[in-house]
């Protein structure tokens, strides 16, 4: 989504990380497992239990993050309406697909959380989290991320660095090109133009 909404680095980066950090909450497993490790007794997460799906994971905590990455955005009123779009695509994600082992172990989306309890919405045919449903859409997605890489000149690498996405790119692209020559395909497209990337995320 970011990638076709955008049109810099910059704003790139902070529409994907709107998408990724209301998970952000389940960080107490981190205090749990290491006073569990400490303790010498059995891991119950509780802060995880506590937290997740809850802080981050409502209104306040879209209006909130989206509001900060905003901050740092060049076209700010489009990357704060992409930001709360990208953060909501999450909450929907959770909501159809981040079931339990068992089918009564759902996760709620408690969205109007941690200010107020209620909304509290459910969907009772959400699937497991490692369900074959979420195993195909990551496949998907992920074949369809690396086609755009070789595409713009850019790939989903550019958030850890530009180095790196740039090595990432060329090594996507010089298979592109092995592999339409095994199957007899031939381009004389030009390559994209290099990608402007900014040091600063």
């Amino acid at each position: 989504m970011a990638v076709a909404t955008t049109c810099n680095p910059r704003d790139r980066k902070l529409v994907t990380l709107a998408g990724v950090l209301p998970d952000a909450d389940a960080l107490g497993v981190v205090p749990d497992v290491i006073g569990a490790w400490i303790s010498g007794k059995e891991c119950t997460f509780h802060y995880y239990q506590q937290y997740h799906h809850v802080l981050l994971h409502g209104w306040p905590g879209a209006i909130a993050v989206s509001a900060i990455l905003t901050l740092f955005a060049r076209q700010r009123w489009q990357v704060l309406g992409l930001c709360l779009l990208a953060f909501h695509l999450h909450l929907l994600c959770d909501l159809v697909g981040s079931r339990g082992p068992t089918a009564g172990d759902l996760w709620p989306i408690c969205y109007s959380e941690p200010l107020f309890r209620h909304p509290i919405w459910f969907w009772k045919y959400q699937w497991r989290l490692d369900g074959w449903q979420n195993q195909l859409i990551f496949v998907t997605l992920f074949i369809a991320s690396l086609w755009v890489a070789v595409r713009k000149g850019f790939s989903f690498a550019e958030i850890l660095g530009s180095r790196l996405d740039e090595v990432f790119v060329k090594v996507l692209q010089k298979w592109g090109r092995q592999l339409g020559g095994r199957l007899g395909f031939s381009s004389t497209r030009k390559a994209p133009p290099a990608p402007e990337h900014s040091g600063v995320p």
